[in-house]
């Protein structure tokens, strides 16, 4: 199977903040209108998405979590992101953010046992949350 290949990039200047997407795709099939590429490329199977965190180049390396934040979590898409918090809150996970809380609605963070953020989200509400 081939390496995933960069599909698209998404910046966050006033939350100090880029998205990086990876995936299993032909770059040549990616939209060029923006609002198709986004909803074309959270509708694939296979999607990575890497988080940078503004500023923390010259520092040295940790997990992300903390000041200086830097690579900060890897994200898993679901069908329905409530669904999926209820049923880790279920089985006691720990929660960074829940859907509802902060600046952008309907997606989660929760922390691996060793503490990694992994974000919960939902292809069908990312459209509005990177427009």
């Amino acid at each position: 199977m081939p390496a995933p290949r960069f599909l698209h990039k998404y910046d966050f200047p006033s939350m100090k903040f880029s998205l990086y997407f990876l995936g299993y795709e032909d770059k040549k099939d990616i939209p060029t209108d923006e609002k198709e590429a986004t909803a074309w490329m959270f509708s694939r199977k296979a999607t990575i998405e890497l988080t940078h965190n503004w500023g923390s180049e010259e520092k040295c390396y940790h997990n992300g979590n903390s000041d200086p934040r830097g690579f900060g979590h890897i994200g898993i898409a679901v069908p329905d992101v409530y669904t999926a918090c209820k049923r880790f809150e279920e089985l006691g996970v720990t929660f960074v953010k829940k859907p509802d809380d902060g600046k952008m609605k309907g997606l989660a963070f929760i922390q691996d046992p060793d503490g990694y953020w992994i974000e919960i989200l939902s292809p069908n509400n990312m459209l509005d949350i990177v427009s």
